[in-house]
């Protein structure tokens, strides 16, 4: 699940994290009530839903079938979760009528006679609903998440149409159920709607079938392997249906006509994704098909199992698009979910990094195969990033965690970002081959089932050997993260590195003094040693042979910590290091030299810095040249407005907008003309307004008019518009 209105987009944002432990949260997570696993007396086996659409009235006649196996004897009470439908008539297996009650939330339904445990019950449902209107955020959801079965009217963008939102409680507005991730049944799907709408669901398709004189389609769909109710959709519109295998997987882009000649563009990786996680994983795909379905009313996307939902500004409208606008990330991390959270489930919604966790941890390790080491070095800190702007501004709390309003409240950056962060670290500590067994060997354990933290750790010593429960209670049952202060001292006498490493968080509130295996790297003029150390103390001391003075002391060789670090260095190894070292470690040491910029050799280097051959580090060095106007040239910045990486461009121009100075406006114009990024054209037009240049106006109405993915032209335009008339 990677719902864009509940989490920022996925961008880049590479400004360095100051220290960022919060003295006081924003948010009193302690208010929340304490949630535990659900009691249930029945397991459901299967669901058969029956869905007459009428788009005319807006209406749903509706009609399922419940078949529960009890877990106990004497069993003479079906209650199920329901909201917003009305029922009008229950009935057993033999078509008598059963008596029943239906009040907010719940359907409470008498059986005829009482059953044993070893007995299947079937109870079947005929309900209602008309023009349905849910309280989202009533469920924890933001108002524009059209919770449960709504009604689409054709807009500009999108077709008249009907689609279903599930996740995570909506299963209960348009069909009765057990409506919590720890029970998965099968299902059919049956839905009946008009002649020139086709309609999708979970599973296979079994049949269609026509009325001409109702003048209907009738679609059966068979979802033969368990799955949770929270994973059911359904969605039916004149979409039109671009087809794609991987070997005899049937993959399917269902897309709004107009944007049949996108649907490659925006999701043609899929095949390779999805083959890509069947070989990492240890566990082939587990379903008949993969659909990705455009619905409006989101962002991001929804994995409802083997048809996932995306929201249609995920579409890529052109060939250009791709360099901002590609959706490789969103496929990549609902992809996953296919193993993470619709085959293995979490089994309470406290255990949500189980998903969404392994399902961003996946996104990052496909972004790592195919965009290589640097982009992969990137990608995980800006997850790092993200969960740490979080602890900042909210809250602080553990990955697993049991108190919360609404299930929704788990779904954050906690779970999402630091989630993934813990899974790379535990993969560096057990190593590739022995984590991905690990994974497997846990996919295959719960394959079709529910499972919680503990069942990871067990599947991991199953496999290893290895007891990693202090790894999982520092990171994932406990809250926060180590924030570190390193001093290190050369002793020529000795020839030894003195690295001294202090944790100073705060442990006040349940952060723990961390566990840390970590590998020190050391450089002298006679090559490269690397020392793997264990912190485990608030203070501890290592000493390394250096038979000269380092050049380099690399503390967390290879980037794998999430923790907040001060190191204590001097100008002359900051220097080495942005020259020298990987490209976490020089955009660290560009950060760093920025308070130093009046030494001799920096801004020199940083210049230096800005031709680097990755464009991270290129942005680094003009972020901090051009903070507080410390020095790169109006020229230089020009160039840098060219530069083959968009990001780069974007960041030139921001820095030249930055200086409003009226003789760069036909420069502006030009790069907006000349751009093939999206965002640099947009760039161009908020740097016209920060000039704030009246003549410009009838320009920037023009520009506006430009269509753009997701309207990032019209929208800087318009900010430009306003930023030179409010000057006034």
């Amino acid at each position: 699940m990677r719902l864009l209105s509940r989490l920022s987009l996925f961008v880049l944002a590479l400004a360095t994290c100051p220290p960022c432990v919060a003295t006081a949260q924003q948010v009193d997570l302690s208010r929340r009530p304490v949630r535990s696993l659900r009691s249930h007396d029945y397991d459901v086996q299967h669901y058969r839903i029956q869905l007459a659409i009428d788009d005319a009235t807006r209406t749903v006649q509706g009609e399922t079938t419940v078949t529960l196996r009890p877990l106990g004897d004497d069993f003479r009470i079906v209650e199920l979760d329901s909201e917003t439908f009305t029922v009008s008539a229950v009935r057993d297996e033999w078509g008598a009528l059963l008596t029943f009650s239906q009040r907010p939330g719940t359907l409470r339904v008498e059986l005829a006679r009482a059953y044993r445990h070893d007995e299947i019950v079937t109870v079947t449902v005929a309900y209602r609903f008309s023009n349905p209107q849910v309280d989202s955020p009533r469920f924890g959801m933001p108002a524009n998440y059209r919770l449960g079965f709504d009604f689409k009217a054709a807009e500009a963008r999108n077709p008249q149409m009907v689609s279903t939102l599930s996740f995570p409680q909506g299963a209960r507005h348009w069909f009765p159920a057990y409506d919590d991730p720890d029970d998965k049944a099968t299902a059919d799907i049956i839905v009946t709607t008009r002649q020139d709408h086709t309609a999708v669901s979970n599973g296979r398709l079994v049949r269609i079938t026509s009325d001409e004189k109702a003048g209907t389609r009738t679609f059966h769909w068979s979802q033969e392997q368990p799955h949770s109710t929270y994973l059911f959709m359904v969605a039916a519109g004149p979409y039109a249906v671009v087809r794609d295998t991987l070997g005899t997987l049937p993959i399917s882009y269902w897309v709004y006509p107009q944007d049949e000649p996108h649907a490659r563009r925006t999701f043609g990786r899929t095949p390779d994704v999805i083959r890509f996680f069947g070989e990492r994983f240890g566990y082939p795909y587990p379903w008949a098909k993969y659909d990705q379905v455009i619905i409006p009313g989101i962002g991001g996307g929804a994995e409802s199992t083997s048809a996932t939902v995306i929201g249609e500004s995920a579409i890529v409208p052109d060939d250009r698009a791709m360099q901002d606008f590609s959706a490789d990330w969103l496929v990549a991390h609902e992809a996953a979910h296919h193993w993470w959270g619709d085959l293995v489930t979490m089994r309470t919604w406290s255990e949500t990094w189980i998903n969404e966790g392994f399902a961003t941890f996946g996104q990052h390790v496909y972004t790592c195969h195919v965009r290589g080491p640097d982009e992969c070095a990137v990608d995980l800190q800006q997850k790092r990033t993200n969960y740490l702007d979080e602890v900042r501004t909210r809250y602080m709390r553990p990955i697993v965690y049991e108190r919360y309003d609404h299930p929704n409240d788990n779904f954050d950056r906690h779970t999402y970002q630091k989630g993934a962060v813990v899974i790379d670290m535990l993969r560096h500590h057990l190593g590739e081959a022995a984590f991905w067994r690990s994974v497997s060997r846990f996919l295959h354990a719960h394959a079709f089932g529910s499972a919680d933290t503990n069942d990871l750790v067990v599947a991991i010593h199953e496999t290893t050997g290895k007891n990693v429960a202090w790894f999982i209670d520092q990171w994932v049952r406990k809250p926060g993260h180590p924030v570190l202060a390193v001093t290190q001292a050369w002793d020529p006498a000795s020839r030894k590195v003195v690295l001294r490493v202090r944790q100073t968080q705060d442990t006040a509130r349940g952060v723990p003094i961390f566990r840390l295996p970590v590998e020190v790297e050391v450089v002298t003029s006679r090559g490269a040693t690397v020392h793997p150390i264990i912190v485990e103390s608030a203070v501890q001391q290592f000493e390394f042979d250096a038979p000269d003075r380092p050049l380099l002391v690399r503390f967390d060789k290879g980037n794998h910590l999430l923790a907040e670090l001060t190191f204590a260095k001097d100008t002359t190894e900051l220097l080495y290091q942005l020259r020298h070292d990987d490209v976490m470690g020089k955009m660290w040491a560009a950060s760093e030299l920025g308070g130093r910029i009046g030494e001799p050799g920096v801004r020199d280097a940083l210049q230096v810095a800005t031709t680097d051959a990755f464009w991270a580090v290129r942005e680094r060095a003009v972020t901090v040249l051009t903070t507080g106007g410390q020095g790169i040239g109006t020229d230089r910045l020009r160039e840098l407005a060219i530069d083959p990486s968009s990001r780069m461009r974007v960041a030139a121009l921001r820095a030249l907008g930055a200086r409003r100075e009226a003789a760069l406006l036909p420069f502006y114009r030009e790069r907006f003309e000349k751009d093939d990024s999206y965002l640099a054209q947009a760039e161009a037009l908020r740097a016209v307004g920060m000039v704030r240049d009246l003549a410009s106006l009838p320009w920037l109405a023009q520009a506006a008019a430009m269509a753009s993915p997701r309207n990032v032209i019209r929208v800087a335009a318009e900010r430009a518009r306003d930023e030179i008339t409010g000057a006034r």
